[in-house]
This record gives C-alpha cells, sequence and structure tokens, in this order.
C-alpha cells in the first residue's frame, strides 16, 4: 500500500470522526499532537510515529484532485486530509488506509488511492502509545544521515505538499541536501520543481533496469556515502568522466504539445496601494481571456483566487518572504509560482508562470507584446522572459528527457532601459529592431527572439543581447 493515503469528504470531518478512524488501531491507541497542533501522530512505545494525520484543508478550487491524484473529489467545495505511513512498517500502510476508509465513510466522500477504501478493520498495533515530549521526528523524512533527508513520495504526482515543504524546512535547518524518491510513472509538479533550485536537491526516480536516476538529468545513482550520487561510468578517466544516462529516461515520444512559459520580475514601491498578484492576473487574463482559478501556500491550492487575500497574506509575512503557487482552470491547464520580498528597492515579486497547448492549439504569441507592455505601463516590470517548450500540455513534469524552451522575447522595463548608458538599450546586435513599449519619453522595449523550439539558435541570439546590455 501507498505511504500516503487521502480522505476527500464532503463534510468536514469533526474529532469525533477524526478519533474513530485513529481507533482503526484499536481502542489502547493513544495519540501525540505536533506541528502546533497541526499533526496528530499515532506512535509505538518507542515513541515512534507510525502514522501523521494532517489537519483537514478545505478545498475551493476546482481540478486539483485530478490534477494531483488523477482522482474524482466532491463537488467544491470539500475536505482533503491525509495521513502518512511511517515507510517500511507494514501495519503503519495498514492503518493509515484504514484510518483514511473511516473518515470517508463518516463525512461522506471517497479515500485515496482506490484500494485505501478495502477495508475498515481495525489493526492490530499493540504497544502503541503517547510519544515523549522530547520527541523531534519529522512525518515528512523517511530517511535521515548527515548529509540528506530522504522523502519516499508514493503518489502520481510529487506536488509541493505542506508534507514536502516541512521536509524542505527541515534539510535546510539542518543543512541537509534534499532527495525525493518516487516510483516510477510518476511526474513533478512545476510547483516543486521550483523548490528544487532553491536548495541542493535531487528527484530520484526508481527503474527497473538501472536501479535509481535523477529524474531531471537522467543520470544514474546509487546510494553511497549516506546519499544517492551519480554512478560514474565503468570506464571513466579523468579526461573522459562520463556519467551513465538511464536508458527510460532517453524514451521519449514527440506528441506536438508545447507550453508558453513567462518569467517576469516586478518592484512595486511599498505604500498601501500595493496590491500583490495584480501584475500576474493582468498576463493571466491578456494570455488566456479568464482570472487564475485559485492559490495557496502548498499544493493543492484551495483558496479561491483573492489578490487581496494574496497582499495581505504577504504583508503579515514581512519581512519574511512568501512564496505560493496559483492556478487555472480545466480548460487551459496553468500553473505559476510566486515569489514575494521585502528589499531595499521595494516590494519585489518573481513569477514564474506556464501554460499548457495541445498540438493543434496556437499559443497566443501575437499577444506578448501587448501583456508586455501592460506589465511595462502599469506593474512596475522590471524584465521579462518568454520561453516556448515542447513539453506536456498538463504541465507535469516527467522522469524523461524534455528539450529546453527557446526564447520569443526578452523585455526590459522602462526603469532598466533609463539606467542604461547612451543608446545601448536601443541599439543592439540582434537583426531585429527592439518595440517600444509605453511613453515615447520614458519606454520599456520588447526585444523580440527566433522562438522556434526546433531551434535553439535563438539561445545564442539571447546572450549575445545580454552580453551587450551588460556592456561586456
Amino acid at each position: 500500500m501507498t505511504k500516503d493515503v487521502i480522505a476527500l469528504t464532503h463534510r468536514m470531518p469533526d474529532p469525533w470522526s477524526l478519533l474513530a478512524g485513529l481507533l482503526s488501531g484499536g481502542p489502547d491507541t493513544l495519540v501525540d499532537t505536533a506541528g502546533e497542533d497541526a499533526v496528530v501522530r499515532l506512535c509505538d512505545g518507542a515513541g515512534r510515529p507510525l502514522v501523521s494525520v494532517e489537519a483537514p484543508l478545505l478545498v475551493q478550487v476546482e481540478g486539483e484532485a485530478e490534477r494531483l491524484l488523477g482522482a474524482t473529489a466532491p463537488p467544491v467545495p470539500y475536505w482533503w486530509t491525509e495521513a502518512r505511513a511511517t515507510t517500511g512498517v507494514e501495519d503503519a500502510e495498514r492503518l493509515a488506509g484504514t484510518f483514511a476508509a473511516r473518515l470517508a465513510s463518516l463525512a461522506g466522500g471517497s479515500a485515496w488511492p482506490p484500494e485505501a477504501a478495502g477495508s475498515l478493520a481495525v489493526v492490530s498495533t499493540e504497544g502503541m502509545s503517547v510519544a515523549p515530549a522530547t520527541d523531534t521526528g519529522r512525518p515528512a523524512i523517511d530517511v535521515l544521515t548527515d548529509k540528506v533527508a530522504v522523502v519516499i513520495q508514493d503518489r502520481p504526482v510529487v506536488a509541493m505538499t505542506a508534507w514536502l515543504s516541512d521536509a524542505f524546512r527541515t534539510a535546510a535547518e539542518a543543512g541537509l541536501g534534499l532527495q525525493i524518491v518516487s516510483p516510477p510513472g510518476t511526474t513533478l509538479s512545476p510547483a516543486a520543481r521550483d523548490h528544487l533550485g532553491t536548495w541542493p536537491a535531487r528527484w530520484i526516480v526508481r527503474d527497473e533496469r538501472d536501479g535509481y536516476y535523477d529524474g531531471l538529468s537522467g543520470a544514474v545513482l546509487r546510494w553511497q556515502d549516506g546519499m544517492f550520487a551519480p554512478m560514474t561510468a565503468a570506464d571513466a578517466t579523468p579526461d573522459d568522466p562520463r556519467t551513465p544516462v538511464a536508458a527510460s529516461f532517453q524514451e521519449t515520444a514527440p506528441t506536438g504539445e508545447r507550453q508558453l512559459a513567462v518569467t517576469f520580475r516586478t518592484v512595486h514601491p511599498a505604500d498601501d496601494r500595493l496590491v500583490i498578484g495584480d501584475a500576474l492576473e493582468s498576463v493571466w487574463r491578456e494570455l488566456t481571456g479568464e482570472p487564475p482559478a485559485g492559490w495557496g501556500t502548498a499544493e493543492p491550492a484551495n483558496l479561491p483566487w483573492s489578490p487581496r487575500q494574496v497582499t495581505d497574506l504577504a504583508f503579515g509575512r514581512t519581512p519574511e518572504p512568501t512564496w505560493l503557487v496559483v492556478v487555472g482552470s480545466r480548460a487551459r491547464p496553468g500553473l505559476a509560482t510566486v515569489r514575494v520580498s521585502r528589499t531595499k528597492a521595494g516590494v519585489e515579486e518573481h513569477v514564474t508562470l506556464m501554460f499548457g497547448y495541445e498540438a493543434d492549439e496556437e499559443p497566443p504569441v501575437r499577444s506578448l507584446p501587448g501583456t508586455a507592455e501592460l506589465l511595462a505601463t502599469r506593474h512596475h516590470l522590471q524584465s521579462m522572459l518568454i520561453q516556448l517548450r515542447k513539453a506536456r500540455r498538463d504541465l507535469a513534469v516527467p522522469p524523461r528527457f524534455e528539450g529546453p524552451g527557446v526564447p520569443v522575447a526578452f523585455v526590459l522595463g522602462a526603469e532598466e532601459v533609463r539606467r542604461l548608458p547612451d543608446d545601448r538599450a536601443f541599439r543592439t546586435p540582434l537583426s531585429a529592431e527592439p518595440v517600444r513599449l509605453g511613453p515615447k519619453s520614458r519606454p520599456a522595449l520588447y526585444y523580440p527572439l527566433p522562438g522556434d523550439p526546433s531551434d535553439l539558435s535563438g539561445w545564442r541570439d539571447f546572450e549575445q543581447l545580454m552580453q551587450h546590455l551588460k556592456g561586456t
């Protein structure tokens, strides 16, 4: 049985329903709490957590259960309750499944995975007790060494859940790397991929032929010296230190699907008129004709889209930064990650946004100059990079090779243009002239690039442009 089980219910699991689910371990079972009482745990006699249950989450955004679990959820709003079993303990996995099944039965709904709902029987849990107060175990961590924290994610999509967010924090506080291990067939959420770049971390995929490999690079890995590390080829030499690439990673089949990726940074004056998320909503509306559907500080995104609520959250966390995920409707797959931080320059928003398209759908490339102008004139745009890539419409990252995106355009905000000496921003080595956006006296500049996903030469043009703008 999977290590994670989830109950999707019509009604909020009340304390009695939760207690009935927890008593799946028998009437002698006692519980402990952790994470400022946000996590309830069943523990063995030594204080080791067997099953950890997170507080129920009210999901008000359609499509999240389908996107992350491949499951059909009750109509929104519904309650999402996660339980995580301790790895390698058979009774713990059975207990987690029985807990979710009982919860779904009492609160109305279903349990994921489907086989978790197969039994409502009491699981033998002889020796369970309350964990001692000194216990510091984290339910998100499966293996801990002096080098890395390892998390096993046995679910269809490795998402940036509250569990995984806790694992990132634990690793960062301890100065450890984070390694996420998943079975074949699992994909990675763009939000989780976004986090992998902020800390030494790997996404590791189990494989029948090669054992383990890096899901983003394909490098074959093995467990050595307390962590998963690349396996050097048997015939490697100092002049050719090759790392084998997993065969599964190289098995690709073109589908014609594409993604449009937009990365931009804005810098706003820190005043009472600022609304965080307005810039993102403007781009979303320009490119899809509708606003985002929902947002959250983890996946699933559980709250209906509201820039005002996003602003209140970010201001409440100042001076600490805020990270959040934003999702679109089912009709147009879209996902963005947003980092908000307070700096000397003001309030900075760094947004990475992507939309998915079928082979017969045309990405809205013609709308891009107008979108850039809207950001430049109304939202204090600093810079913007737009790319097209051959990749899945559903935006999930597979553990297989996907070619890099190619640049469609680069945009420089009006203030950045003004800071460059002479007419450097206007006269570039590119064949195409930059397009002026906004007021003639203080324009932003839109630099068009080839943008052909089959031709990587656009990166050469982009590099020449960057060197020119930097004066190198």
